[in-house]
């Protein structure tokens, strides 16, 4: 019996991509939309396609594809997932699906397994959104759930836009856009994915299995008040814009605490930004999510109450803009029963607060996803981690699934 190549093939690999991006000063990484980081994660992408003889290509989004097979023949099975990172992120998500992906070809190859379908291994662009502040821009795109036109009007901190950023890179923004005849030719969707949380951890499984993704949107709260001298401005003549900005980061707690939701003011900027300055603008970004979409509007609802009160008191204008908000997202229940079957049908079934590609494909192609453990549920965090066993656990199950799915062996 050939032995399997999953823990070389995956070290190796492994290895080879964990120093592109990543700060040697805090251990995490800032793989962020083209920029050097996730130029030189995309060559990585491209060589181990290379190395394993697949058909490559780049879509019109940006978005990375290896194929084995014939992608045109459709109802292909795709895998993969992300490579780009959140500032100082951990090196699991994200990467974990991409490196797994092409580990689990490596052992079906070494099984001699048949395909009877095309199989896809994908690298969706710009899923943590750290540089223009949307998540999933290249699955967005690629479903249509964002336009050209909304595109061209991201900005980075630096005010580059992302077409600017795109054409910097080599690649032509004049060509983004949906892309159905792709999707199309799809017929099924798995990400794999590290835990995001401890409920694997808890319960003490390694693999588990995606129910669904809770809703979850960004607003951004802009607090506009008047810059004045920080030493010589009486308290009672100033139109400060921080206090109502601290009072709505101290009101989301109180609203997410108690709906059993979850918000957090994780990005804030502020003009002119001086010590001895009263700032005139305090801008905040808000992510929020939960379980039920009744209960987030609820709480983005309490959040912009208190935020507009406090202002009102201060003197302050304040501005709310919804960025970005993705509903409920509930995994094809056909597909995940087939995951569970062909993974033995003990597998437990988590819902999840995170936002993936696969949720933005789900409308278009039926996905579904695994998760990996987490032993301690810390993720966007240079503390974020998986064992090695639990890693294997991934790939094997991964392949598992594909060799069921494209190959109709089980």
């Amino acid at each position: 019996m050939t032995a399997s190549p999953v823990g070389p093939s995956f070290h190796t690999m492994w290895k080879e991509l964990a120093p592109i991006g990543r700060d040697t000063r805090t251990g995490g990484y800032r793989r962020h939309a083209w920029t050097g980081a996730d130029a030189d994660c995309r060559t990585w992408f491209q060589e181990q396609a290379e190395a394993r003889g697949l058909g490559y290509e780049t879509d019109r989004n940006g978005n990375q594809w290896a194929w084995l097979g014939d992608p045109t023949a459709g109802d292909a099975v795709v895998t993969g997932s992300h490579l780009d990172s959140v500032p100082d992120g951990g090196a699991f998500d994200g990467p974990l699906g991409v490196v797994s992906a092409f580990a689990a070809l490596d052992e079906l190859r070494a099984r001699g397994a048949a395909f009877r379908r095309p199989l896809g291994i994908v690298n969706f662009g710009d899923e943590e959104g750290a540089r223009f502040g949307l998540a999933c821009v290249g699955s967005r795109l690629t479903a249509g759930a964002l336009t050209q036109e909304a595109a061209y009007r991201l900005t980075d901190a630096d005010g580059v836009t992302l077409p600017e950023a795109m054409e910097n890179a080599g690649y032509d923004p004049g060509a983004i856009g949906p892309d159905p005849v792709r999707l199309a030719r799809i017929g099924a969707f798995v990400e794999l994915h590290i835990e995001q949380g401890r409920a694997l951890d808890l319960t003490g499984d390694r693999i588990g299995l995606a129910s669904a993704i809770w809703p979850h949107g960004r607003w951004r709260f802009d607090f506009a008040g008047e810059a004045n001298h920080a030493g010589t401005t009486r308290i009672a003549d100033r139109r400060d814009p921080m206090p109502g900005f601290a009072a709505t980061v101290l009101a989301a707690r109180r609203a997410a605490e108690d709906a059993g939701a979850v918000a957090t003011f994780g990005k804030v900027a502020v003009e002119p930004n001086g010590v001895n300055a009263i700032p005139s603008l305090v801008r905040g970004w808000l992510d929020s999510r939960a379980a039920d979409p009744q209960v987030l509007d609820a709480v983005v609802a309490a959040v912009e109450s208190a935020a507009r009160e406090r202002a009102a008191h201060d003197g302050v204008e304040v501005t709310v803009v919804r960025e970005s908000f993705t509903p409920v997202v509930e995994f094809a229940h056909t597909l995940r029963d087939e995951l569970a079957r062909l993974l033995g049908g003990s597998v437990p079934v988590l819902g999840t607060g995170a936002g993936h590609d696969a949720g933005i494909l789900s409308g278009s192609v039926p996905t579904a996803m695994l998760f990996v453990r987490n032993p301690t549920g810390v993720s966007h965090s240079p503390a974020e981690s998986a064992a090695e066993d639990d890693c294997t656990a991934g790939v094997l199950a991964l392949a598992d699934v594909l060799e069921g799915l494209a190959c109709g062996t089980r």
